[in-house]
């Protein structure tokens, strides 16, 4: 078992180009992360693939899934990479930043406290809210509620965790955000106590 530490934990058999982990973080074997950012506590298992994302703390996300603002040009003559990532191809050419900007442009945010089931791809400008959950092989083309469960293909919600007063309660505590020895003191409370309950004692 490997102990996580303020320290990122990346699998040398993985790749993280151009990005800020925040700590207690770790990145799995044969997953790569480009031009993102993932929040204290948050991971990511094997072969997932995350770019132009924004993604907040105690994030859990499952092996295989692709968070990844990767769009081809359907509005050109040809969808191929050789009319954006042209300098692979032809000898004195560049490659069309214009177009690499405008994928930039369409990145993804994901709030604190989600889960993102095994499989699940999620498509370019979705934002999903704290707390949700977005099950197994979902596709996620819609932004997604805070404490929200969303499944399929495409993936609609089923239904919230949490009641609306429950869900208020629990996004103004924001305990995501308290230091690892607040967290660290209030883990029996975490794994034995109802929602209501640990609203009543913390909130």
């Amino acid at each position: 078992m490997t102990r996580l530490s303020e320290k990122p934990n990346i699998h040398p058999m993985a790749k993280v180009v151009g990005s800020t982990l925040g700590r207690y973080t770790e990145v799995g074997s044969g997953s790569s992360v480009s031009r993102s950012t993932m929040g204290d506590y948050s991971y990511c298992v094997e072969n997932t693939q995350i770019a132009y994302a924004q993604i907040g703390k105690f994030a859990n996300i499952a092996s295989h899934v692709r968070i990844y603002a990767s769009m081809h040009p359907m509005e050109r003559a040809s969808q191929h990479h050789f009319t954006y990532r042209s300098a692979w191809y032809f000898e004195g050419e560049t490659d069309d930043q214009s177009f690499f900007d405008w994928r930039a442009g369409q990145g993804i945010t994901i709030g604190h406290d989600t889960w993102i089931g095994h499989g699940a791809v999620v498509m370019p400008g979705v934002t999903i809210g704290n707390g949700a959950i977005i099950g197994s092989n979902a596709v996620v083309t819609k932004d997604v509620a805070d404490f929200a469960i969303a499944v399929g293909v495409p993936a609609r919600t089923i239904r919230q965790r949490f009641s609306d007063d429950v869900a208020s309660r629990l996004d103004a505590l924001a305990w995501w955000d308290w230091d690892h020895e607040r967290l660290h003191q209030a883990l029996p409370d975490f794994r034995k106590l109802g929602i209501e309950a640990f609203l009543e004692k913390y909130a």
